[in-house]
C-alpha cells in the first residue's frame, strides 16, 4: 500500500487537541509501532501500518525539500519540529505539528525514530501552506527528483530568508 497511488479527495480530517499521534520506526523509516489515534486518522489498521514505510501517508502536496530537511536533521541525531501534510489511505488529508526524535537503545546505539504529532493551529497551517505552496511550485518545475529536491531546497531557503526552518516553525506556532 503506497500513498502515491491514493488520490486525495480534498476532505480534511482532524483530531482532538487533547490527542497525540504517535509512531515509532526503525532507522530506515519502517513503522514498528502506531497508536490508535494514528491508525484512526490515517485510515489504517495496525496490520496495514506496521512494516510499512512511514511515507505510506505522504501527501503529494508535501514539499520534498521539507522531507530532505527532516531526514538530514534527524539523521544527524537531532530532533526536529515540522508541519506536515499527510494523506490517509481513504484519500482524506490531515495536518500535523510533528516532533521527530532519534531513538537510542541502552548502549546509545541508534535504533529508529519516535514521532509525536499534535493538531496544529489553523493560523499556523495557513502560514505554512503559503510557504509550502511556493516551494512545491519550484519543485514541480524541475525535471528529475534530485532536481526537484534541489529546486525546492533553494525555494525554501528563499522563503525563510535569514531564518532557519526551526525559527520559522516557532514564529508561526503560538503555544
Amino acid at each position: 500500500m503506497r500513498a502515491t497511488h491514493i488520490r486525495p479527495t480534498g476532505i480534511e480530517r482532524t483530531f482532538g487537541t487533547d490527542e497525540i499521534i504517535v509512531t515509532k520506526t526503525d532507522p530506515r523509516g519502517i513503522i514498528t509501532y502506531a497508536n490508535e489515534v494514528f491508525l484512526r486518522i490515517s485510515a489504517l489498521t495496525e496490520a496495514e501500518a506496521v512494516g510499512q514505510p512511514h511515507n505510506v501517508i505522504r501527501h503529494p502536496d508535501m514539499p520534498r525539500a521539507v522531507f530532505k530537511l527532516l531526514w538530514d536533521t534527524i539523521g544527524q541525531g537531532q530532533e526536529m519540529f515540522a508541519y506536515v501534510l499527510n494523506l490517509a489511505t481513504d484519500g482524506a488529508h490531515y495536518w500535523v505539528f510533528a516532533h521527530v526524535t532519534p531513538s537510542r537503545d541502552a548502549h546509545g546505539r541508534h535504533v529508529g525514530y519516535h514521532s509525536n504529532r499534535r493538531r496544529p493551529e489553523t493560523s499556523a497551517v495557513a502560514a505554512v501552506r503559503r510557504v509550502y505552496d511556493r516551494v512545491r511550485t519550484a519543485e514541480s518545475r524541475a525535471g528529475s527528483t534530485p532536481a526537484a529536491v534541489e529546486a525546492g531546497w533553494q525555494a525554501l531557503e528563499d522563503e525563510l530568508g535569514d531564518r532557519t526552518y526551526d525559527e520559522f516553525v516557532w514564529a508561526v506556532t503560538s503555544g
